[in-house]
């Protein structure tokens, strides 16, 4: 049985951005004679739509949409260095996407499974696409390890694979794609997600060489507040009591920070305020 950890933050540095090198990066592997006309047809179609993107977000947005096709409503991407956990603050010069629920999110965060998941393990030692089962099963996988899949799994994240995308400098990322249900990814489908991280990859990579300095948003001093016990794991309800604010206006001032950050989820604004230095841990 699948357990998904969750897997997502930051972005790569010090890649080669031509298109070329997307294949050169792929483990050597075997696509299915019968891959399936309809998602190769997919797959072309999302290559093109890339082409005319041009913001990383924008980007990620198409490849959620391709991973649709095969059933992954959920997808995360981020690097790491050689020694960092997920939740350490990144360079300003990284991404942090992930469209996983908010709450398993906050509870990843608040109890520090960074420090154990077995996924972040696994793709420091792994060149190729691995399915969460591969983990799950494997006898080096610790019962604490498992315990991450397990209580993912109770936020309705039960399947997936992640794909490890090294970077020649140590530093590594990892594109994770999720299914609500137990079941094994067909190879077929394996092999379009990975070669679709890969692209995905170098296409955000070209843009962090491209974009100049971005300048941080103006926060008010409850928004900073806020944000600040949000990336310190606490949930709205607890941040309301700390502040002794209501829940609505906590949820007001994060939803105020997350438009201002321009991203959906309130982990990656709480990591992006770290970034640019308008809180400290």
């Amino acid at each position: 049985m699948e357990r998904l950890p969750m897997t997502a933050v930051p972005q790569p540095r010090g890649l080669a951005t031509r298109v070329s090198d997307q294949f050169y990066l792929v483990p050597s592997m075997h696509l299915p004679a019968a891959a399936g006309e309809a998602f190769a047809v997919e797959f072309a179609r999302f290559l093109d739509q890339t082409d005319g993107v041009g913001q990383s977000e924008q980007l990620f947005d198409v490849l959620s949409a391709f991973a649709l096709n095969f059933d992954c409503p959920w997808i995360s991407y981020g690097s790491l260095t050689p020694d960092q956990r997920i939740s350490k603050p990144a360079p300003r010069d990284r991404e942090v996407m992930v469209n996983y629920p908010d709450e398993w999110q906050e509870r990843y965060f608040e109890m520090s499974y960074d420090r154990i998941d077995p996924i972040i393990k696994t793709s420091r030692k792994r060149a190729g696409a691995f399915r969460w089962s591969e983990v799950y099963n494997d006898t080096s996988t610790t019962e604490d390890e498992r315990r991450v899949f397990d209580e993912a799994a109770t936020f309705g994240l039960r399947s997936g694979i992640s794909v490890p995308l090294h970077c020649p400098d140590g530093n590594f990322a990892i594109m994770s794609f999720a299914q609500p249900r137990n079941r094994e990814f067909q190879n077929r489908t394996v092999t379009y997600l990975e070669l679709a991280a890969f692209h995905f990859h170098l296409r955000v990579a070209k843009f962090a060489n491209s974009r100049g300095s971005e300048e941080a948003p103006d926060l008010s001093l409850r928004e900073r507040e806020c944000i600040l016990w949000t990336a310190r794991g606490k949930s709205s309800w607890e941040i309301g009591k700390i502040l002794g604010i209501s829940v609505n206006t906590v949820n007001f001032h994060i939803k105020n920070v997350m438009r201002k950050m321009d991203t959906a989820s309130r982990t990656v604004a709480a990591i992006k305020a770290v970034n640019f230095g308008i809180i400290e841990l």
